[in-house]
């Protein structure tokens, strides 16, 4: 009987990655993806036989393409064990620039009304489950236009007890007449044609595309936010790694102020944003 080690030389003959082949293997053997110690305390113990074709399985998916994140059917973002499938966008570590940018920007609490947070787009929750965690005192509001999408969400919202409130529609169609003090924003900002896309396919194409430049999305949410925002209120926007400057002119043009970008750790420009006029 193959060992522990044998599957896992199987699988970087087979080109996975080391740590990818470790997580799998343990979801494989019903254990935490994240106990490598065990694994490497084990490394010389049989591999049971249900255990072996479910690894099989897990592995001949994986050479498919198919993202880490749905073989496990789970995904840490901000300090928070999501769970999430096809239905949604794997969460990306770069959003997590994002969501500080949010965190820094939201009024301080303590005021007479409590800030509020609308998430567009929240596919499985990142942003919005993430900020309600990190702020309790902040109303979050999470809106998707696929329904799929918005029942993951939910799931975790209720598996995490966090108290977001959701809302079924597209952009700024699902809270009409609603206003907040921060908009953000992980809208699709792929172009359509873009070669990057055949790297993508187990994921749903209509939260990647937008357009033939990816910024039909990001026109559509600067021109609807300003009748959502606050006087003083932020829009903050995720976007391609060479879109910053687009973004930022989209916002300038539409009338936001203090408007900048922000970088990943790569030092890649990941968001911009920009304050709608007035006082807070």
């Amino acid at each position: 009987m193959n060992t522990l080690t044998d599957a896992l030389r199987q699988a970087a003959t087979a080109g996975l990655d080391r740590l990818d082949a470790q997580m799998l293997l343990l979801h494989a053997l019903g254990r935490s993806p994240h106990d490598r110690a065990w694994l490497i305390a084990h490394d010389r113990d049989p591999l049971p036989p249900e255990a072996a074709a479910r690894w099989t399985g897990l592995l001949q998916r994986r050479q498919q393409g198919e993202p880490v994140a749905y073989l496990l059917g789970e995904k840490e973002f901000g300090g928070l064990t999501l769970q999430v499938d096809a239905r949604v966008l794997v969460p990306r570590p770069d959003t997590e620039v994002l969501v500080e940018w949010a965190l820094d920007a939201l009024p301080a609490s303590g005021g007479a009304e409590p800030a509020r947070l609308l998430d567009l787009g929240t596919g499985s929750g990142a942003i919005a489950l993430t900020v309600a965690r990190r702020r309790p005192d902040v109303q979050v509001t999470a809106t998707d236009a696929s329904a799929d999408a918005l029942a993951v969400a939910q799931a975790n919202a209720q598996r995490l007890g966090m108290p977001v409130r959701f809302a079924h529609g597209a952009w700024l169609a699902a809270v009409p007449g609603e206003h907040f003090d921060l908009i953000a924003s992980n809208p699709p900002y792929i172009a359509e044609g873009d070669p990057h896309l055949t790297a993508l396919t187990h994921e749903p194409l209509s939260a990647l595309t937008a357009g033939p430049d990816g910024l039909a999305d990001i026109r559509q949410i600067v021109r609807q936010a300003p009748t959502a925002l606050l006087s003083g209120g932020w829009l903050l926007l995720e976007h391609g790694h060479d879109q910053a400057a687009a973004v930022r002119e989209l916002l300038s043009a539409q009338g936001f102020q203090t408007v900048s970008s922000r970088s990943d750790l790569a030092g890649i420009e990941r968001c911009s944003g920009g304050r709608w006029p007035g006082a807070r």
